[in-house]
């Protein structure tokens, strides 16, 4: 009686630190967030606007802020000449004043499931709310004039609309005759190319320096999660892939970068991205920054070292605009990127790797959070994408990624059961040892490593496969909660965002009853599936005679269907079918090894009616 009454408090413990966690720490985390959302939506509505943002290497903006209320979108948009853009990919325009990109939604992706939905966007003016904005423009001195800059307003020279087949050419003519033509391409995803022509006529030398910026007003309003980046992210010069998290600048310290000729910068989000790749023939120097005159903005921005145009000469340099949606192939299209491993693991076409060659942006793919485990996550994002590329479903392309990543530890696992088969065969001799050593520990330690030595058993070969398939799980959850692939893929029936978890719930019997429950207690389909394989599998083997190790055995499927429940149902899926496998793969080796399969005995065991103790 004491036994069952421990148990059943370590299980109403359990129960209780689950919903406990759930609703004082995971709700209200979320309600904060949303709280914080609001409140910074409502003092950007109340704020006066920054106008123009810092340009790189001045101390103070080329204009001042402009006073009045924070406009809508379509103000902003309406109160200026613009350039419309039209491609499969992109809808907005092009401003006019300062050549900004500030008008940008994206035409294949949409703010929910519903294809009626608003579709998303990604750049805004600087007027908004939400201003999010890319812009180029020169640093010069009294020598060479005013120069192109936040608030120049260019002239259109040809192409009243920036099309994937006409490009756009803008043109600047400033008081000491040097000339400035901007000619804007588009590829047919998300690649923006500036090519800015300078033209001194001035009859004098000029110097002058390029800048380019990323500049945002807001910050993501979803929660963050320690497996995904957003905020600053580039690869400047030879040092790699730098992240810094918007926490870090946020004390107006600026995190700077050492020189470089080649590279790129910019800011990312989990599905979105805008980034800015200078002219690769030109020193540049680059820093993350936070400013709060007037309203608190971060930026992502580069100052080039001067060039020096002689009189009647003129000098052309090419920048790359990046603002878009992270799809792995569009992105690693652009990326240089020669290793071994990253052709191994290539989806790219023949027509992709020549535009890869032309673009050249070093390590590009990195765009994409691929994370510590890259070597595994991204080769599983690959094979997923070739089966999802036959099947059209990337439902089914991850359970016959499971099928190919069990057959990979087949191996492996066959040595596990296998040494669990043969742990089974010498139950009788290690209870023959515990009746002759009794509570000699060392004795019985001893007996039992020249037990395993004669029977040839490695008591630790069971652990190996599953530390070994760890990594695995976390690439698979990886590769899930970040590729824009799985954002809105649908599966069967009711799960149309492996993305997102199982919107259905137990406790309304799956929508059934007409009323919401707690987020805690959103236990849907595929986790309740993924709870049964599990204590399934975990009832292939014989109950562990101590009463703590038993109770964790029989609760452990009840905590990891609560835990679950709240992850992406692409990976619930995944951990579902992965323990079906996994007890089909079992029963076919124990039986091969002759070993008695417990399954049966357990559950038999388990809902049998116990014998009453002795009085």
């Amino acid at each position: 009686m004491e036994k069952n009454r421990n148990y059943f408090v370590a299980i109403g413990l359990s129960v209780l630190i689950l919903i406990a966690w759930q609703f004082l720490y995971v709700n209200p985390k979320i309600e904060k967030e949303r709280i914080a959302a609001e409140a910074h939506q409502k003092l950007t509505q109340q704020t006066q606007p920054a106008g123009t943002p810092a340009v790189p290497g001045q101390a103070q903006p080329a204009q001042g802020a402009v006073p009045g209320a924070v406009e809508t979108r379509d103000q902003a948009i309406a109160k200026s000449a613009r350039v419309s853009i039209d491609t499969a990919a992109l809808i907005g325009s092009i401003n006019l004043t300062g050549a900004r990109f500030d008008d940008l939604k994206l035409k294949e992706y949409h703010e929910t499931v519903d294809d009626k939905s608003p579709l998303i966007t990604l750049f805004s003016p600087s007027d908004t709310p939400d201003g999010y904005f890319t812009e180029l423009g020169y640093i010069g001195n009294d020598a060479t004039g005013t120069v192109p800059g936040p608030s120049t307003i260019w002239t259109v020279k040809s192409g009243d609309k920036l099309t994937t087949e006409t490009p756009v050419v803008l043109t600047y003519t400033n008081e000491k005759g040097v000339v400035f033509t901007r000619t804007i391409s588009i590829d047919e995803h998300f690649m923006f190319q500036v090519v800015d022509s300078i033209n001194n006529g001035s009859g004098a030398p000029v110097s002058l320096s390029t800048y380019g910026r990323v500049t945002r007003f807001n910050k993501p309003t979803t929660p963050s999660v320690y497996v995904l980046h957003e905020g600053f992210i580039g690869v400047i010069g030879e040092h790699g892939l730098n992240e810094i998290a918007y926490s870090k600048v946020e004390n107006d310290v600026p995190v700077k970068h050492e020189k470089a000729t080649t590279g790129w910068l910019g800011i990312t989000d989990k599905y979105w991205a805008a980034a800015i790749v200078p002219p690769q023939t030109l020193a540049y120097e680059s820093k993350y920054e936070h400013f709060t005159d007037g309203r608190p903005r971060f930026q992502a921005d580069y100052k080039q070292d001067a060039v020096t145009i002689a009189p009647g000469q003129s000098t052309d340099l090419k920048t790359l605009v990046f603002a878009g949606a992270k799809v792995v192939s569009v992105v690693q299209s652009y990326s240089k990127d020669d290793s071994w491993f990253s052709s191994m693991f290539s989806s790219l076409t023949n027509a992709d790797k020549s535009k890869a060659a032309a673009y050249n942006i070093p390590q590009f793919d990195l765009l994409i959070d691929w994370g510590w485990f890259y070597f595994i996550t991204k080769p599983m994002f690959m094979l997923m994408d070739f089966f999802f590329r036959y099947f059209g479903n990337f439902g089914v392309a991850i359970l016959l990624t499971t099928i190919v990543v069990k057959g990979l530890f087949f191996p492996l696992a066959s040595k596990q059961y296998a040494s669990m088969a043969n742990m089974k065969k010498v139950q009788p001799k290690m209870e023959e040892l515990k009746k002759k050593h009794g509570d000699d520990r060392m004795a019985l330690q001893q007996g039992m490593m020249q037990l395993y030595k004669e029977e040839k058993i490695n008591p630790i070969a069971g652990c190996w496969p599953i530390l070994l398939q760890i990594p695995v799980f976390f690439a698979l959850y990886k590769v899930i909660y970040v590729t824009i692939e799985m954002r809105h893929a649908p599966f069967f029936g009711w799960i149309q965002d492996l993305s997102a978890p199982d919107p259905t719930s137990l406790f309304n019997l799956f929508g059934l009853l007409p009323y919401a429950v707690p987020h805690a207690l959103v236990i849907g389909v595929w986790p309740l599936i993924m709870g049964i394989t599990m204590f399934l599998q975990m009832r292939m083997n014989p109950t562990p005679p101590d009463p703590t190790q038993a109770m964790l055995f029989t609760w452990m499927p009840l905590v990891f269907t609560f835990m679950l429940a709240s992850f992406p149902a692409g990976l619930v899926i995944y951990w579902a079918w992965n323990n079906t496998l996994s007890i089909m793969q079992q029963a076919f080796i124990m039986k091969r090894h002759g070993a008695k399969i417990e399954l049966f005995d357990n559950l038999k065991g388990l809902f049998s009616k116990k014998p009453k103790p002795a009085e």
